[in-house]
């Protein structure tokens, strides 16, 4: 059974990021423990990613797409993202849980008209019998060229 729950993402990420969102996304009394994914191509400086949505051109499409490494089995995944731009409008967002059985699962889909420094998190729980291998996260889309220019910041965790 997928679960996901949505919420307000405060403005700072990390440690008080981690604690406010153990209130605002309840879990069982159960003690919980969160690391922080890996972004694929990352610099091994930060987890978190920045990227600002380029327009398209003709050889190819700018990289609206950010995978993070699972590197072990998790009871469940928490994402993470935040506005960084002023541009106003609706973006497209949506996650995917990629297996190491090359299938996936989107579990976000949505479109999000977010202020600047704020943001959104979901959690979700892992998927009975599938190991995970990576989190994708894809922000923008072709068809809403009014993503371009707009800058986000996103990250992944991993809990058990």
């Amino acid at each position: 059974m997928l679960i996901l729950r949505t919420g307000p993402l405060p403005l700072a990420f990390g440690a008080l990021a981690a604690s406010v969102l153990a209130v605002v996304t309840p879990r069982p009394a159960l003690a919980q423990t969160c690391q922080f994914l890996a972004p694929v191509g990352g610099n091994g400086v930060s987890n978190i990613v920045t990227k600002t949505i380029g327009p398209g051109n003709p050889l190819g499409r700018p990289n609206w797409n950010t995978d993070f490494f699972v590197t072990r089995a998790y009871s469940f995944y928490k994402l993470f993202f935040t506005a960084d731009s002023s541009v106003s409008a609706t973006y497209p967002i949506q996650a995917y849980l990629k297996f190491t059985d090359d299938s996936n699962l989107r579990v976000v889909d949505e479109n999000f008209a977010p202020q600047m420094g704020t943001g959104r998190h979901w959690t979700m729980e892992a998927v009975p019998g599938k190991t995970v291998a990576q989190v994708n996260f894809k922000v923008g889309a072709s068809n809403n060229m009014a993503a371009t220019g707009f800058t986000y910041r996103i990250s992944a965790q991993g809990c058990w």
